[in-house]
């Protein structure tokens, strides 16, 4: 089997086709686990994370912290807890949790919407996202996403029965070509699938391009469903809700979560705004999902979300700092950087080093250097795959003295090779 093969890279699915039947393999396809031979495969983050283990590496793979996030958020939950909060909440999310969602959204973006009926608490963003698109296709129609793409979008989409679309993102600053986002839409293009700032590649996307997607929305008549889980972790570019574009707020549902901001990804807690009518399709599918989430947690992350502004300029300034650490490493590795813009994550290239084959060299990487990463391609259908083949990224959301260490034993790569 290729490597492509083995990292349970496939065929991009086409529901409509029948090229697979059963949900849980539409699921396993979508997300690239499920080989052209039918094999079903572990995650490349599962793969990873356990050559990590096996070698000693630092894991710079998964995206997730190494240290909780504020002190008073822990406390809040640890009383609320004491305080018996520890029963269902209401499904769509305790009020003092909806209120905060809107009282953020307005103090940050200006935007107003409706903690009754325009708010929803999730269980995590993943959720959202699930209940979101079950919601809203079925097969026959398109979801548009750009690639590479968060694997679970391409799960749900398969779960779902659609077609997944995708228009490229590319280097070095990994904005799309808006002649081809253009010609990804069609007459069956249900939802716009968008992802910013965007993981894996660190984009956070201008005004243009956002402009593009309303326009192309409204032409086709689809949803905006715009993931915006990194929105306070941007460097230097302010983030820019799609929703607060002209012609937008009627037709978007936008996404966040606290394991982002907050650093505490295990609470599961997301929520979702926008317009009344389509946040009642959502509440209703959410409702046979979880139906409801981490009671003592929502009280904790109402808390959060009235944090002064100190403490989120603090967070994105902390992150920025990592990043440029490990990218300095990156670079004396003699990787191409890709500098991010937001998010938790890195790109470098690994062409420069002669190599093209980038799920190859994470493999080898934790035994060479003793640093785990992931390969882009996985993040891709084959002719996304194919173009980023040379790709890795790196997650900078550890601990100062871990990226540290990870900088000084990736130095060491090209003496390795």
């Amino acid at each position: 089997m290729s490597d492509m093969a083995s990292a349970g890279i496939s065929p991009s699915l086409d529901s409509s086709a029948g090229t697979t039947t059963a949900p849980w393999q539409r699921a396993a396809t979508g997300a690239n686990l499920l080989s052209p031979e039918g094999t079903l495969g572990v995650t490349i983050f599962e793969e990873m994370t356990t050559l990590a283990l096996s070698t000693g590496a630092i894991n710079l793979g998964q995206g997730f912290p190494d240290e909780d996030g504020p002190a008073e958020i822990k406390a809040a939950a640890q009383s609320a807890i004491a305080a018996g909060a520890n029963q269902y909440a209401p499904g769509k999310g305790i009020p003092a949790l909806r209120e905060a969602i809107a009282a953020h959204q307005q103090r940050f973006y200006g935007l107003n919407p409706d903690p009754d009926s325009e708010v929803l608490v999730t269980t995590g963003a993943t959720e959202a996202i699930a209940a979101t698109l079950l919601a809203f296709v079925q097969p026959g129609d398109e979801v548009l996403t750009f690639e590479p793409f968060y694997d679970s979008y391409g799960a749900i989409i398969g779960m779902a029965g659609a077609t997944h679309v995708t228009a490229p993102l590319l280097a070095p600053d990994f904005h799309p070509d808006l002649a081809v986002l253009e010609n990804s839409f069609s007459s069956r293009t249900k939802v716009v699938l968008l992802n910013n700032p965007h993981n894996p590649t660190g984009a956070v996307f201008p005004e243009p391009v956002l402009a593009m997607i309303v326009e192309l929305a409204a032409k086709y008549g689809a949803i905006i469903v715009s993931d915006e889980v990194y929105e306070h972790l941007t460097f230097g570019v302010p983030h820019l809700p799609i929703t607060s574009l002209p012609g937008a707020a009627e037709r978007t549902i936008t996404i966040s979560s606290a394991g982002k901001t907050f650093s505490f990804t295990g609470w599961k807690i997301g929520w979702l705004s926008g317009p009344a009518h389509l946040v009642a399709a959502v509440r209703t599918v959410k409702q046979f999902l979880t139906y409801s989430s981490g009671t003592p947690f929502q009280s904790a992350i109402a808390v959060g979300l009235g944090l002064p502004d100190e403490f989120y300029t603090g967070i994105a300034d902390t992150l920025r700092r990592k990043r440029d650490i490990l990218a300095e490493g990156l670079r004396a590795a003699g990787f191409g950087v890709y500098n991010p813009s937001g998010t938790y994550f890195i790109n470098v290239d690994t062409a420069p080093l002669g190599i093209r084959d980038s799920v190859d060299l994470a493999r080898h990487l934790p035994k060479l250097v003793g640093v785990a990463a992931i390969p882009v391609p996985v993040f891709c259908h084959p002719e996304g795959a194919e173009r980023t083949r040379s790709l890795l990224r790196f997650a900078f959301c550890k601990k100062t003295g871990v990226l540290e260490e990870a900088a000084e034993r990736l130095a060491t790569l090209k003496d390795r090779l």
